[in-house]
């Protein structure tokens, strides 16, 4: 199981401590540290089962400097959460194949 985790994040600190509490064997990616490769996102986004864009945080302030049109590819939806990681939604718990956006961190339990 993977955790791509950003430490500032309440939510995220949330996900990690339900991880935690479990007793889950887990990695813990810092993608601010760490940050994504595109096949990787694109992997994540798969497991997700979501469109790229489901996966921004449109109140960031970036987000409208990022994204100004309504048509926008795949490809630069992952090059604009790749350029600024603070638009993704965060925690993201990988187990396999499967994954959550963990808000709230119960959602991790869907996935076990």
């Amino acid at each position: 199981m993977i955790i791509y985790h950003h430490s500032s994040c309440s939510k995220s600190r949330f996900a990690l401590d339900l991880l935690r509490e479990k007793k889950l064997e887990f990695e813990i990616v810092e993608y601010f540290k760490r940050p994504f490769l595109k096949e990787e996102m694109r992997e994540i986004i798969q497991k997700l089962g979501v469109h790229p864009e489901e996966l921004i945080r449109k109140n960031e302030k970036e987000y409208k400097q990022v994204f100004p049109s309504k048509n926008i590819t795949e490809d630069e939806w992952l090059d604009g959460m790749l350029r600024y990681p603070k638009l993704i939604q965060r925690p993201i718990v990988v187990n396999g194949e499967k994954a959550v956006i963990a808000r709230p961190a119960e959602r991790i339990l869907e996935i076990l």
